[in-house]
């Protein structure tokens, strides 16, 4: 369609839509979100009658899928290496010009414009710059609203808007998507969650689901949560990155059966008796706290988005995003639960940003826990209460992450630090966006998780944080002289007194392990057996695995400290293997190829991880 065919109100909608202000807060190039890169506030109309854009097909998800594939054709008469196209939704702002209401908003300032969900430069396509036309695809998701693609010239510093398509929408924009499982309070409780456009109103939200060989299902009801511009701290979040996050709904199923496997599938009862179904899918529950089966973890930190339509310039903000969910995709039936410990989606304050997130990891998390932690890029905004008082969070101030992911905090989830077991494994989850120090009531939490495992049946005792409190050799520590989040030590009596076995950091991104270490001396000696430990080891591992996917970061120059023993700089991810409450197995595995390239053993008896070692044991007496 030209341009000359469109309603004038859409054109002006689009524009707005191309006003936003983008600025970009973080100097080092990895953490530039690439929509912040497109300067809209410069934007200016400039409709092209000989210009034209065109998307199909105009109704997507017809059969209930909640992604598709859409075909763009674009053409102008000057084509050069400024052109681009970007994605609008919703497709029609003219609710929000000149009123109080924008998208679907009913506190925002008049006429405020909003960003794209994605774009990409003409000059991707190989033949525009010689012919002034091309295709190109989108893989479009279900954002309970429609779309419209823009074509401008421009450049992203001067934007020019020539052409705006067609609006094209799925069947039912409001239809239930992108299911998430998560482990509740109890073992034997599954959270799942998902999202979708229907308000209480509308229609009840529930998952009916059953354990294989029974006959019957049950309905499980589900909460509803939601939040709005005001619940947000600062911009983009409240501004040109704010989009309607719908809702998002949380079922419990209770009272599973141990290793059991079910099926779900989620749904909404509407007004008049029918019901939107989402998509199905199975689960295996989780063992019982000290039973000894297979058992396989997944952890790593600071994936954010992938795109496998090629868009928005990904490859350089977190080149590696889609590699691991690929690879974690292929080896599913290889792991039991998974840990994404921090800066998770790197949306940096442009919302629809969480929503391409939770379809990226659908696959995964529609069938295994997916356990999250928070992050710098999740919560860190200044004075909101944070440990830290910068705005890596870019406005958003754990919103998004707390509401679009159930955790089983202690309290709530904005106090993100919780306990999991899993089998023969207790994870203690930290908050590093909060203080952790003694006297804290974060430190009080640790303090507790360790000491509720009973490591007769629990004997894999594993902290999992954001940022590295213990020991990395990255460029940034090494600079400040810590070598680890300052202060972040305070932790390390802890580690000591409860045996902690692990402890597994992200925001580094690289692959960084020590040895058994305490008080910065390996309480293990020798580079030749650091791959093999058995009995007492008598300090904690600590390793940085910071490498789903954000841009990755070299280390400090010059010789390697002591407790060093382990470095790669690739994308990939740890995964922890038990079958027995006696040996453990530990390997980083890479995205790309799917091979292992550090692993050891950790081999011993009960007796073991009670020995005492410096500071680990309460005093005692001689008496007989």
């Amino acid at each position: 369609m030209g341009a000359s065919a469109l309603p004038p109100l859409l054109v002006a909608a689009v524009l707005m839509a191309a006003t936003a202000a983008m600025t970009v807060e973080d100097s080092a190039p990895d953490n530039i979100q690439p929509l912040s890169t497109l300067n809209l506030s410069a934007a200016q109309v400039a409709m092209d009658s000989s210009s034209a854009i065109h998307a199909s097909p105009d109704v997507l998800g017809k059969d209930g899928e909640d992604s598709a594939w859409v075909t763009v054709n674009f053409t102008t008469p000057s084509p050069s290496s400024d052109h681009w196209i970007g994605l609008f939704s919703p497709a029609d702002l003219t609710s929000g010009i000149g009123s109080s209401k924008v998208a679907g908003e009913g506190d925002g300032p008049a006429a405020l414009p909003v960003a794209p969900i994605k774009y990409k430069l003409g000059n991707s396509e190989p033949n525009f710059l010689r012919t002034g036309g091309g295709n190109t695809s989108f893989l479009v998701i279900n954002q309970r609203s429609d779309y419209a693609f823009g074509l401008f010239a421009g450049g992203k510093d001067n934007p020019k808007l020539l052409a705006v398509s067609n609006k094209i929408s799925f069947a039912n924009p409001k239809a239930p998507v992108f299911p998430r499982l998560s482990q509740g309070k109890q073992w034997d409780e599954m959270a799942v969650t998902w999202t979708s456009g229907y308000t209480m109103d509308e229609a009840y939200p529930f998952v009916e689901w059953r354990m294989k060989g029974e006959e019957t299902s049950k309905r499980t009801p589900a909460g509803t949560l939601t939040f709005t511009r005001g619940h947000l701290c600062g911009d983009p979040a409240r501004g040109q990155g704010y989009r309607d996050p719908g809702f998002i709904h949380t079922a419990f199923l209770k009272d599973l059966w141990p290793n059991r496997e079910y099926s779900y599938q989620i749904g909404h009862e509407l007004q008049d008796g029918t019901v939107a179904w989402g998509k199905a899918a199975t689960f295996r529950a989780s063992p019982y706290p000290g039973q000894a089966s297979l058992q396989r973890v997944v952890v790593f930190g600071d994936m954010g988005l992938g795109a496998m339509d090629g868009s928005s310039e990904l490859q350089g903000f977190q080149p590696g995003a889609q590699v691991t969910t690929d690879r974690l995709v292929k080896d599913l039936p290889n792991y039991d639960a998974v840990f994404h410990i921090g800066d998770l989606s790197y949306a940096n304050g442009f919302l629809a940003q969480w929503d391409q997130f939770t379809a990226q990891i659908e696959p995964i998390a529609s069938k295994v826990p997916y356990m999250v932690a928070s992050g710098n890029h999740e919560r860190t905004y200044m004075d909101t209460g944070g440990f830290y008082n910068g705005n890596d969070s870019h406005g958003e101030c754990g919103v998004p992450a707390e509401t679009y992911f159930y955790v089983p905090a202690a309290a709530h989830r904005g106090k993100f630090w919780y306990a999991a077991d899993y089998g023969m494994f207790r994870f203690c989850v930290g908050d590093t966006e909060h203080d952790w120090r003694p006297g804290t009531e974060q430190h009080a939490f640790l303090d507790a998780c360790f000491a509720g495992a009973d490591r007769k049946h629990q004997p894999w005792l594993v902290f999992l944080a954001h940022r590295p409190l213990g020991y990395s050799s990255n460029d940034f520590y090494a600079e400040e002289g810590s070598f680890a989040e300052p202060m972040g030590r305070a932790l390390q009596p802890l580690w000591q007194r409860h045996r902690v076995d692990l402890a597994i950091y992200g925001h580094v991104h690289n692959y960084e392990r020590t040895c058994p270490v305490y008080e910065n001396t390996c309480t293990v000696k020798g580079k030749d057996k650091q791959s093999s430990y058995a009995g007492a080891m008598g300090g904690t591992i600590h390793v940085v695995a910071g490498t789903g996917g954000a841009k990755l970061r070299s280390y400090a120059g010059g010789a390697w400290p002591q407790w060093s023993v382990a470095r790669n700089e690739s994308f990939g991810y740890v995964k922890l293997t038990a079958s027995d409450h006696s040996s453990m197995r530990f390997e980083f595995i890479h995205s790309d190829d799917g091979a292992v390239h550090d692993s050891f053993t950790i081999t011993r008896d009960y007796k073991d991880i009670m020995a005492c070692a410096v500071d680990s044991c309460a005093p005692h007496t001689l008496a007989n």
